[in-house]
């Protein structure tokens, strides 16, 4: 599976965030696309089941872009918005009727023939792998998906299906300040399978620029002296940690500003010691390691 070296995340791109308009949109695009960043992250639930019609109202308007992007995009999660009233309470689904109906309906809203990746959102405790692998073998076949994998699942989760599913990745929060899948197998497995993983909210959802928590405090003073010594800002160093851990991982964007896109791009050029690291993982734990 190929991907950039950055992903755009598109969560805040349209109500839930920056809510940019078409043509600000067509320009976000074009602007990711001349740094060489093809790859958009998206999720059927994103801006209230909003977001993806309007990714894919740029490209019905500019069809050069369908084969100049690639998409991923995720389904499970079901909750109640005007756009889905049927629901009635918040709650996952990953029964195969739903992932060939999320699929569908993705590609209609993008405007695209085949998405890249197809990720299941949440892990839904009633998911019956031999049926979700059943699903994905028809779409594969049709061409609608290329990849499969999932988002948030533990590492017994994500034995569970890759015992009945070739499983691409597993897009998790990763971050200095959410340290779990580090410890807690995650990333070890991945490693183990050859399998690279994604993050999401790689910046800490961004605590870290203005929080006063003991933590935020810690990695800041820690990050100041490595920031001169590697000529990068804060968010950079951050970005830098987290691609230095051999599984690979690809950070996903949370910002609708290009030149913090820019910014992040340059940052995996930047290659931190062991020592420089652990100082920093030391900074987030409080703790000096065993």
């Amino acid at each position: 599976m190929k991907l950039s070296p950055i992903i755009i995340g598109c969560m805040k791109l349209g109500t839930w965030g920056a809510n940019l308009s078409s043509t600000e949109l067509e320009r976000f695009i074009d602007g990711c696309l001349d740094l060489g960043l093809t790859d958009f992250d998206h999720a059927d639930i994103y801006g209230g089941y909003t977001t993806e019609l309007q990714f894919g109202d740029v490209i019905r308007r500019r069809p050069d872009l369908k084969n100049k992007v690639r998409i991923t995009t995720k389904c499970g999660i079901r909750y109640p918005s005007a756009e889905r009233p049927q629901y009635q309470l918040k709650h996952y689904n990953l029964s195969a009727d739903h992932i060939r109906t999320s699929i569908d309906r993705s590609l209609e809203n993008l405007g695209m023939d085949e998405l890249h990746v197809f990720l299941l959102h949440r892990p839904d405790v009633l998911l019956n792998p031999a049926e979700i692998a059943e699903a994905f073998a028809a779409t594969k076949q049709a061409r609608k998906v290329r990849h499969v994998g999932v988002s948030n699942f533990t590492p017994s989760q994500f034995d569970l299906l890759y015992q009945a599913l070739p499983l691409a990745t597993n897009q998790v929060q990763a971050s200095l300040t959410h340290l779990a899948p580090f410890t807690d197998g995650t990333f070890d497995q991945l490693l183990r399978l050859d399998i690279t993983p994604t993050a999401w909210s790689p910046l800490g959802g961004g605590k870290l620029f203005a929080g006063d928590d003991a933590q935020a405090v810690r990695i800041r003073e820690a990050a100041a002296p490595l920031c001169e010594v590697h000529h990068c800002t804060l968010d950079q160093l951050l970005l830098a940690w987290l691609t230095r851990h051999p599984a690979g991982i690809i950070p996903v964007t949370g910002t609708s500003k290009l030149e913090r896109i820019k910014a992040a791009l340059e940052a995996t050029t930047i290659h931190l010691t062991h020592e420089e690291w652990y100082q920093l993982w030391t900074a987030s734990t409080g703790e000096k390691v065993a």
